[in-house]
């Protein structure tokens, strides 16, 4: 059976995510994190792709990106095998990465938006002593830039 295609198109917004094979971890240490964040600034860069938020799991990641060119497939194409052959040299390892495609969930840019930042408005209360100490995620320059 073949694989849906993707829908593409200018500014088009995408909550997409990955996760590592077997549910494994995709980082060993913060100096993977950090590859991994560099990498991702750079293909953000080559392919003209605005993000929004990020978080960085042990075995998994989440964006919440928007691509003006319409380019997802080829900007997640570039970026996923750069970290994963990075991965892969670093640890001395072979193989997938990651545990089949990434997931890409289109989204309406106003709705998605506005009820993402009521979840976080709502949730922060209580989970704000935890995520102050978490860096691995954009929301702390939510935090910061509003207080």
């Amino acid at each position: 059976m073949a694989r849906s295609l993707r829908i593409q198109y200018e500014g088009a917004v995408y909550h997409v995510s990955s996760r590592g094979n077997e549910r494994k971890e995709i980082f060993k240490d913060e100096i993977d994190r950090k590859a991994f964040l560099d990498l991702l600034t750079d293909s953000l860069k080559t392919y003209s792709v605005i993000l929004y938020c990020y978080v960085l799991m042990e075995n998994h990641f989440h964006f919440l990106l928007e691509t003006p060119l319409a380019n997802l497939s080829e900007f997640m194409r570039r970026f996923n095998i750069t970290y994963t052959s990075y991965y892969n040299r670093r640890h001395k390892r072979v193989g997938h990465l990651y545990q089949g495609r990434y997931k890409s969930i289109l989204v309406d840019k106003e709705s998605y938006l506005a009820v993402l930042s009521r979840y976080i408005r709502d949730s922060l209360a209580e989970k704000r002593r935890y995520l102050k100490r978490y860096k691995w995620s954009s929301l702390l320059g939510y935090i910061y830039e509003t207080q």
